[in-house]
């Protein structure tokens, strides 16, 4: 197929898409007048002012408290699982060493937890 056949035989195609497309499109104003009918009050969606509104600079500032909660906790976790791995090799002293810093990371943990939570 030459590169101009392919072109027309494209347009053609889209021409027919559009004439089916604005053939199911068409409703009799009967059907408009069913349709109004039956759409509800509650079924229109109201927009408010408070909508439009841009977010305040504590809107922004709790969004960037979280985001850096996530954060901190993601290095926590990393973290405890080095801690985790040091403990299977450790003994002794160094042994109860780290299981007191994880101690303290899993409280810290929690309390990360509990703010992403919010």
């Amino acid at each position: 197929m030459k590169k101009s056949e392919l072109a027309a035989f494209i347009r053609e195609e889209i021409k027919s898409t559009l004439n089916m497309a604005e053939a199911t499109i068409e409703t009799s104003p009967e059907d408009l007048a069913k349709v109004k009918q039956t759409v509800d009050k509650d079924d229109v969606i109201k927009v408010t002012e408070e909508d439009d509104k841009e977010p305040t600079k504590a809107d922004l500032k709790a969004t960037k408290g979280l985001a850096k909660a996530k954060e901190e906790l993601a290095q926590l976790t990393k973290q405890m699982k080095s801690l985790a791995r040091k403990y299977k090799e450790a003994e002794g002293e160094e042994k109860a060493q780290i299981v007191a810093d994880l101690k303290k990371k899993t409280k810290l943990k929690k309390e990360l937890d509990a703010i992403i939570d919010k």
